[in-house]
């Protein structure tokens, strides 16, 4: 359970053992957390909240989703947004849950989401333009993406080479294979391809 919220933590990790008869729950308050444990074990199932500090709208699940590829991943958020959970489901979400939900009903998606099924609210659908957009992440390595995320929460090429512990040529040589592999020539191109995936603008209108 990756959530900056102590309480909110504690209340889905109840609605986890009622779904899993007392299954063990790993609490995380931050992404960084959750990418080192996720580093040394093996998980059924990832629930992370949408905002979180430090990162802007999906880029934080799309680090989740390739620092455990073979995990399902359930996004619970208070953002009820149509725009966010159809976003969520085309990026290959297992469940976008809400916070409002009681929690006999979380345990229940829960449940269904460990036995393999794919849950959805009533009403969801799937985005060609976002899942389009996810095909050509996927075509991205680890490196790329890292920088694509730098580049989508407004660093320059400094700030992303001091970030990720890497010389700026380095910056330049991944956004040259990022712009290719998005069909796209600069940065101004690259930011606005990857605009549905900055879901964080959406929720804070709300």
């Amino acid at each position: 359970m990756i959530d900056d919220h102590p309480l909110t933590r504690e209340g889905i990790g109840l609605a986890v053992r009622a779904a899993t008869s007392g299954g063990t729950v790993v609490s995380v308050g931050t992404i960084e957390e959750a990418e080192a444990r996720l580093a040394k074990g093996r998980f059924a199932l990832v629930l992370m909240d949408f905002q979180m500090p430090g990162v802007n709208g999906f880029t934080g699940f799309l680090r989740i989703q390739h620092a455990s590829p073979d995990t399902s991943i359930a996004i619970v958020s208070s953002h009820e947004r149509p725009s966010l959970v159809n976003a969520a489901r085309a990026l290959g979400a297992a469940d976008y849950l809400f916070k409002s939900e009681p929690l006999d009903s979380i345990a229940d998606r829960i449940a269904a989401i460990l036995s393999g099924a794919c849950v959805f609210p009533d009403g969801s659908a799937q985005d060609r333009s976002i899942l389009n957009l996810r095909e050509r992440i996927e075509t991205l390595s680890r490196s790329q993406l890292n920088v694509l995320l730098a580049l989508a929460d407004g660093q320059a090429n400094k700030q992303i080479a001091h970030h990720l512990s890497i010389t700026e040529a380095t910056v330049k040589a991944h956004m040259s294979a990022i712009f290719r592999k998005l069909g796209v020539t600069n940065r101004t191109q690259a930011l606005i391809a990857v605009r549905p995936l900055l879901g964080s603008r959406e929720a804070k209108e709300e």
